[in-house]
């Protein structure tokens, strides 16, 4: 693979280097390597922490100025690599290299964001009650942060961690998911031409999940802990925080309801259906997991859903053509079919899709008739299937949205002003998309309540997330 940025390294304290311990990177088109990365240990971890640590204490001190330079130097050195980093990503992830390229803008809008709002992390004067003191805040960065990473959006997910925390003054180490470590390797390459100094950012590649995970959410010197991934995990990681009492953001699970109205605009509400549950192969944590259709619309919104479903293209993911790529392992193929299979065991009707094609690739699907009881009203499915539910009333519609832990992203389609801000003020979610499927937006706060998450990213917020306030006391 001709590619600067394919570096089959770990990049530790300024450094790129290899180990005779590694671990192999499967390409989930085809189940075959594209390449090995150290396997690195705890002790590993332990070292970078040190290192990052050291690092901090200059890097704090940094001119807001100069780490804005820096920052605004990994966006525009991203633009030249684009093609390249979308090429290692769909490599390790699958995804269609349209969406790989789209990622790589995405991810970089925190980045170009972060660059200028670091420049206004502003403190406050605050009134004195009794005139005898002066009283203002000053914002300042939190210290280490230990950043973990999934493998649905390999460059995003990190982005939008690392240039905040860079802006605030922070120095990172980062876990990458072992399914997608070499596009978080292609970015610290990146951040090394733009001038990121010798261990302010560095990514521990390893197999060992939960050893290196305990280690960055109980190690005394990490000041923070960001975590985006599982609801499961996240549970972990929060109590193992707890130890240190470290600040920590979490972004984790959801299970999102999509709701279409009578008085919905039916082809716009198909058209956002598909582009908000077909992305990634549907292995996005926004993505759409419950269709509830108003009983009057129910049959015309299926069946047009249906059409538009099969006429995507499933294809490897450097195809030109490829819509759906494959999901991410054999795991992910058994519980998309685990779902499938329960729901028509409890009456549901396939319209299109249904079944494995070949490989990690599974055939988009909607189903109608889905059961209350279905394991895919309560549990994330995490694939390319439309489980479509009917409803009679806007409060039955809230009411089954709503029954859920989870509480990250919601959908709904309705040509009624009034019922939009009903609604959008009713459903449980961090995030509400109304009429539209697609909601991400590096100027807007990222992230959910209940149990999918703790804390934004993005936006003003997300900035916030990597800093302290400190209040000073000017006796007079």
């Amino acid at each position: 693979m001709k590619n600067s940025l394919f570096i089959q390294e770990a990049y530790l304290n300024g450094e790129f280097i290899s180990s005779e311990n590694t671990f192999e990177i499967i390409n989930p088109s085809t189940n075959k390597s594209i390449g090995t990365l150290p396997n690195l240990t705890v002790e590993d971890c332990k070292k970078v922490i040190e290192s990052a640590h050291e690092a901090w204490l200059s890097w704090k001190n940094t001119p807001v100025g100069d780490r804005c330079a820096i920052v605004r130097k990994i966006y525009e050195l991203t633009i030249q690599h684009k093609q390249e980093l979308a090429e290692i990503m769909t490599l390790e992830s699958g995804k269609p290299l349209s969406e790989s390229l789209g990622e790589v803008d995405y991810g970089n809008a925190f980045v170009e964001w972060f660059a200028e709002e670091g420049k206004r992390s502003y403190g406050e004067t605050i009134p004195s009650m009794n005139g005898t003191t002066r009283i203002s805040t000053i914002k300042q960065g939190v210290g280490v942060v230990a950043a973990i990473t999934p493998w649905n959006f390999p460059l995003a997910m990190i982005s939008r961690k690392l240039a905040p925390a860079l802006m605030a003054g922070c120095t990172m180490v980062l876990k990458p998911a072992s399914q997608t470590p070499f596009t978080a390797i292609a970015l610290a390459k990146i951040c090394e031409m733009a001038g990121v100094p010798k261990g302010v950012f560095s990514v521990v590649t390893s197999k060992d999940s939960k050893g290196l995970g305990k280690e960055l959410a109980t190690n005394p010197l990490v000041r923070k802990l960001t975590f985006t991934g599982s609801t499961e995990v996240g549970s972990t990681l929060m109590a193992q925080a707890a130890e240190t009492i470290k600040r920590v953001s979490f972004e984790l699970g959801g299970n999102a309801p999509f709701l279409v109205f009578d008085d919905a605009d039916i082809d716009a509400a198909v058209k956002g259906a598909v582009a908000g549950k077909f992305r990634n192969a549907g292995q996005t944590c926004v993505s759409i997991n419950r269709f509830f259709v108003q009983e009057s619309v129910y049959e015309e919104f299926s069946q047009k859903l249906a059409q538009a479903v099969k006429n995507l293209i499933v294809a490897d993911g450097l195809a030109k053509n490829s819509q759906v790529g494959p999901l991410i392992n054999a795991s992910a193929v058994k519980k998309v079919t685990q779902h499938v299979e329960d729901a028509v065991s409890k009456g549901a009707k396939i319209l299109t899709g249904g079944k494995l094609i070949e490989g990690n690739f599974f055939a988009p699907t909607v189903m109608t008739d889905v059961s209350d009881d279905a394991l895919i009203q309560s549990e994330e499915t995490f694939g390319p299937i439309c489980a479509l539910f009917k409803y009679k009333t806007e409060e039955e519609a809230i009411q089954k949205a709503n029954d859920t832990p989870f509480g990250l992203a919601a959908y709904f389609y309705s040509e009624n002003v009034r019922r939009c801000q009903r609604v959008g003020e009713a459903l449980e979610a961090g995030m509400i998309g109304i009429n539209t499927g697609l909601i991400s937006n590096a100027s807007a706060p990222f992230g959910g309540i209940k149990q999918s998450g703790i804390g934004r990213e993005g936006s003003k917020y997300g900035l916030d997330e990597y800093m302290e306030i400190k209040y000073l006391c000017y006796g007079i």
